[in-house]
């Protein structure tokens, strides 16, 4: 019985996976009215709420606290006091079952839980908050070939959002906008190589809704066709350069309907095939954290509960993948 444990942004999540089979997989999302993110406050909502999920999840799943064998959390990256609430519950919970700990690294989580969906060897179009990657695996690593410069997919559309007072998380209103407009209007393209940056195209995005000459429909539609198709070419361009026949995308943004479809579409002209996990293992989720924690668990990865900690910073190509070897 593994719990699993997600803190890394505006989501707390406890999930408890059982020799493969979920018996639960809940949630508690910060959000806001207007403006973005803001660490302290999303920590604040996950103090507030983290006992609570867990004895909804215990009752859910139908288990006692003790039947618990080992503890996965989100070890990074993410948010510092976000990461620092879940990291909190897990040892507390670790020292008085006397169990061990297994620290999971959040986007590998997204990756490793696509396995679900019957990809073997895919290139992953992870595609969240703060994070924007095209990973894969080779020689004992998750590889990051291409990657965003600046600001993460997730974050560049909260910023536009939060420039035209939508609340957060603003990408769902984004695509619902999107939808009721086939005008596209011209914005910056911004690939070099295997990367891509937002920068510009958030920059240019405020001065076309600041002139009063466009509507936001026909913004919101513009910014996803640009902004999705640099990801697509630089997905795309991975694919060639490993000879890999699987995409598979991650990340909350991965949701979004029309990404999936120029994924698809994608992926379908070079005869090969596109993985697209559920909705509720695409967004930040604690299942993924047991899935991937029950496979580096059965590997022998594991930490006392007193020396246990987090690393916001950690990124995907620091993580040694002894589990698949």
């Amino acid at each position: 019985m593994i719990l699993g444990i997600e803190s890394t942004a505006h989501t707390f999540g406890i999930a408890l996976l059982e020799k493969k089979k979920f018996l639960c997989n809940l949630k508690s999302v910060y959000t806001t009215e207007k403006g973005g993110i803001i660490p302290i406050e999303a920590a604040k909502h996950h103090e507030a709420i983290k006992e609570k999920l867990l004895r909804e999840a215990l009752k859910k799943a139908k288990i006692n606290l003790e039947d618990i064998k080992c503890i996965a959390y989100s070890h990074g990256p993410g948010l510092a006091p976000c990461l620092l609430q879940g990291l909190d519950l897990a040892k507390k919970i670790a020292s008085k079952l006397k169990v061990p700990l297994v620290p999971v690294n959040h986007c590998i989580a997204h990756l490793e839980i696509g396995s679900t969906t019957g990809a073997k060897d895919p290139v992953l179009l992870y595609v969240s908050g703060a994070n924007t990657q095209v990973i894969a695996y080779a020689e004992g690593k998750y590889r990051v070939f291409g990657e965003t410069l600046d600001i993460g997919i997730g974050n560049f559309i909260d910023s536009f959002a939060r420039y035209v007072g939508i609340g957060f998380p603003a990408g769902p209103k984004i695509e619902e906008l999107a939808k009721k407009s086939k005008n596209f209007v011209m914005l910056p393209y911004t690939v070099k190589g295997m990367d891509v940056a937002f920068s510009g195209l958030l920059t240019n995005l405020k001065q076309k809704y600041d002139s009063g000459n466009y509507a936001l429909e026909d913004l919101a539609f513009s910014l996803q066709e640009v902004a999705f198709a640099m990801l697509i070419e630089v997905a795309e361009r991975a694919m060639a350069h490993l000879d890999k026949k699987e995409l598979l995308l991650g990340g909350g943004v991965a949701c979004n309907r029309r990404l999936q479809e120029m994924a698809k579409i994608m992926c379908k002209e070079r005869k090969a095939k596109c993985f697209i996990p559920k909705a509720e293992f695409l967004v930040d989720n604690a299942a993924m954290i047991a899935w991937l924690g029950q496979k580096m668990f059965e590997a022998g990865i594991q930490v006392k509960a007193n020396k246990a900690d987090i690393n916001p910073y950690e990124r995907t190509d620091e993580v040694e993948v002894i589990w698949k070897s």
